[in-house]
């Protein structure tokens, strides 16, 4: 009964890593489902190989004579210790090579929708140019059509970064002055978690992202709301949409129909519809906002923005109450 006490909980803790936002083996794109069944074929191989393995070494320590002769002998040593992994080996990478070939994912129609993803310290500026050549940022999170393949254009604007979601692919690096391009195709709505997966200093474990997949009539809804310009504030706002104005957000930050025309930082105009903040870093509340705009280097040491002191708690709530409507 011991014993079973702690396999039960041990193997319910090890197999939430097979699930998840983050998991590569709860796969829910077309390219990650691939990489999860040579994932799983190689568990599956190796496991076969340590038990036959453990099982020679128990009967080379336990067993008879005859037994020992037989897995010492010279057939043994040459089929077991070189033709064996010599083949599995070889039908295992031409499978993988198979499995894995540039094209296997559909590529995009031609002129169809394409996103545009450049890493920055320490988030992801986000482009989308559909099918008529307009181009629609946002940032720190990409929307996906489900059953649609999708071209990501990688790029760097700063360090190396490397932009990997589990769920629906494998990763592919960002470099500074060189564009790679990622083909996604979701299989199924859904939300998936993102990370940068190459060190690219100071808050990089923070540098996070979602990538939210609807059904095709929702994303097509969705994009062209995104478009457009931001919601004018509605008198209850217009307090935070003035200290906005006024306390040099403007400088970084742009919103769409306002005079907010900034550039350095994330686009803002529909910032309070999205999955997170700071790059998936914090909810999406007006809590959320507060807490980023004054505590920012607590939240992610060392990112970009400056911390606000200036404000009062009210101002704080008033900024946060506009921006959170953004949507």
């Amino acid at each position: 009964m011991s014993l079973r006490r702690f396999i039960v909980p041990v193997s319910a803790f090890a197999l939430q890593g097979c699930a998840g936002l983050q998991s590569a083996l709860d796969p829910s794109g077309a390219e990650a489902e691939r990489i999860g069944t040579l994932t799983w074929l190689l568990i599956i191989f190796s496991t076969a190989i340590l038990v036959a393995v453990c099982v020679i070494t128990a009967v080379a320590l336990f067993g008879g004579e005859r037994w020992r002769a037989r897995i010492s002998g010279e057939r043994m040593v040459i089929g077991g210790g070189l033709a064996f992994p010599i083949l599995a080996l070889s039908i295992l990478l031409g499978y993988g090579f198979y499995l894995m070939a540039p094209g296997s994912t559909s590529a995009r129609a031609e002129g169809g929708l394409r996103i545009e993803v450049v890493g920055e310290r320490w988030w992801w500026r986000v482009t989308y140019v559909d099918e008529s050549g307009r181009r629609i940022e946002s940032a720190n999170e990409i929307r996906l059509p489900v059953g649609r393949p999708v071209e990501l254009e990688l790029t760097s604007a700063d360090v190396i970064h490397s932009l990997w979601v589990p769920r629906l692919a494998g990763k592919l690096d960002m470099i500074p002055g060189r564009t790679n391009v990622l083909t996604l195709e979701a299989t199924e709505p859904g939300i998936s978690r993102g990370q940068c997966a190459e060190y690219c200093g100071g808050p990089h474990a923070f540098m996070s992202f979602y990538v939210i997949a609807m059904p095709e009539d929702q994303f097509s809804s969705w994009l062209s709301g995104e478009a457009e310009d931001a919601l004018a504030a509605s008198r209850d706002q217009a307090a935070g949409q003035a200290l906005f104005l006024s306390s040099g957000c403007v400088a970084c930050h742009r919103v769409r129909g306002t005079d907010a025309q900034g550039t350095i930082g994330p686009d803002l105009t529909h910032v309070g519809s999205r999955h997170s903040l700071a790059a998936a870093t914090l909810e999406n509340d007006v809590a959320a906002f507060v807490r980023w705009i004054r505590d920012g280097q607590h939240v992610k040491p060392e990112n970009l923005m400056p911390p606000f002191e200036i404000f009062t708690e009210d101002e704080l709530r008033q900024l946060a109450a506009y921006l959170d409507q953004l949507r």
